[in-house]
């Protein structure tokens, strides 16, 4: 007779859950070396992560301009995995270009380091001299909350300390948490409002992940500077506060002094502050997650669109990225297809997909058409499975010629009109995955369209194939403005 297994959730004999959890990274530097002759290096931090013997660009952070000692507010949020040495390589770059190739940046120093080490350094900073170079870095790390809540602020200022000899100060506001090794790390950087001391700062919404890691106690210092162009920005004062005392709202008790410590000191009880910053709103929502969407019943309609211009190049040459292969082998467009859509089409409840094509000239009078149906039915673009659109390219590829031009902005446009009439009806969401080989010939057209369709239950995935460089992809993504 055997025994009944353990209560809960049965797991065989030695198999566990793998021991992993999410850390954010925040890097600053000190004393960069400066590459630019007529103003200071403008760094970026690039993470790289170690696989198989190979670096692969892990992410990258901000430039800020003008500066040897950088904060960067982006951060690197990574899995730990204890049973795993994680290699880790933090590049620094002066970006001088708009280039996505770091080989036409200069070079300002790296470190090669484990997760393991960094980690471990919790109680302190970890710190390192750059590899070559000028310069020290410094990473702190943290683990991340599963907090799910936005706050929004808006804040003001009045009567802060004139910086500037000619003129009024610039002054902008910059947000900091402390962390468990007593370091601050930059979450957040105003806008620079120019001449004026009583400055009004645009509202700004942050995760309370990212600006207390869930703690409504945890100490936030809020930094008041005089913004300068030569990025050596003035320091007017500061005060202390945290979440807890900032979701009380606006009045008396969200008044803060702006205290500068060396005015303080130097003018001893003469000094009354260089002003004081105000708390005028304050909004805290909780955002709901993909998971409580779909549990929700909300339902993911997957369409797609392929390019087919001839800059693919010949589909019976075997250098065409739409290569038809007389062994079967699947070409970069098949392996694009399969690699997103199996994903998404667990959420599609009827697995009827909308397939489109771009940039072909199509029977039976084979005029350029930049908006047709893979299948070629002038009926319905809709196929039964990722087995249905597989077979609805495939018909594409042998009926069609390929020529051009890119133009993105009619497909996105096609499915924008469906999103559209769901606009204000959380029961469907929208996907368009964009596969191309790089050059957008109607550019602004796009950016249009993607702007016109912001507001709408759409999202837009842009997946790249072939070898050209990408680089005028970056304007589509609004992620840092």
């Amino acid at each position: 007779m055997t025994a009944p297994p353990p209560s809960g959730p049965f797991r065989a004999p030695g198999v566990g859950p793998l021991p992993v959890t999410t850390v954010e990274l925040s890097v600053s530097c000190q004393d960069l070396l400066d590459t630019d002759i007529m103003s200071k290096s403008d760094p970026v931090c690039v993470l790289f992560v170690k696989n198989q013997n190979r670096w692969t660009e892990f992410g990258r952070t901000e430039m800020i301009e003008d500066s040897l000692s950088p904060s960067w507010l982006k951060k690197f949020v990574i899995d730990y995995k204890f049973e795993e040495r994680q290699m880790l390589r933090f590049a620094i770059y002066d970006f001088d270009s708009s280039s996505a190739n770091l080989s036409s940046h200069d070079f300002l120093g790296q470190i090669e380091v484990s997760l393991a080490e960094v980690v471990s350094n919790q109680s302190k900073a970890f710190k390192r001299k750059l590899g070559g170079k000028n310069g020290t870095i410094q990473i702190i790390s943290e683990e991340v909350s599963n907090s799910r809540e936005e706050v929004t602020f808006v804040f003001h200022a009045k009567d802060l300390d004139k910086k500037d000899f000619f003129g009024k100060s610039d002054p902008f506001l910059e947000v900091s948490r402390s962390t468990e090794s007593n370091q601050y790390v930059v979450v957040h950087r105003t806008e620079v409002v120019m001449k004026n001391l009583n400055p009004r700062w645009k509202q700004f919404t942050l995760p309370a992940g990212s600006l207390c890691n869930g703690d409504y106690f945890r100490d936030l210092k809020f930094s008041v500077y005089d913004w300068n162009r030569g990025g050596s920005h003035d320091y007017i004062g500061s005060f202390h506060t945290n979440m807890d005392r900032l979701s009380k709202g606006p009045g008396p008790e969200n008044q803060f002094t702006v205290i500068n410590e060396e005015k303080q000191k130097k003018k001893g009880s003469k000094y009354k502050g260089s002003g004081t910053v105000s708390l005028q709103n304050i909004s805290i929502v909780t955002v709901p997650s993909f998971l409580d969407y779909i549990q929700g019943g909300t339902q993911i309609n997957f369409s797609l669109a392929v390019d087919f211009t001839g800059s693919n190049g010949n589909p019976n040459s075997p250098q065409s990225l739409h290569y038809k292969d007389p062994s079967g082998r699947p070409n970069q467009y098949v392996t694009a297809i399969s690699a997103v859509g199996d994903i998404i089409q667990d959420y599609d409840s009827d697995k009827q997909f909308p397939a489109l094509g771009f940039g072909a000239k199509i029977p039976p009078s084979y005029q350029v058409s930049h908006e047709f149906f893979l299948n070629l039915n002038p009926e319905s673009p809709f196929c039964a499975g990722m087995e249905g659109v597989l077979a609805a390219y495939y018909n594409a590829l042998y009926n069609v010629q390929l020529y051009g031009p890119t133009n993105f902005s009619p497909v996105i446009n096609h499915v924008a009109k469906f999103a559209q009439a769901y606009q204000n009806d959380p029961t469907n969401y929208f996907v368009l995955l964009i596969i191309t080989d790089g050059i957008i010939t109607d550019l602004e057209e796009t950016k249009r369209a993607i702007i016109s369709a912001s507001s709408l239950p759409l999202s837009l995935i842009i997946v790249g194939v072939g070898d050209e460089d990408f680089v005028e992809m970056n304007a589509l993504d609004s992620d840092d403005r």
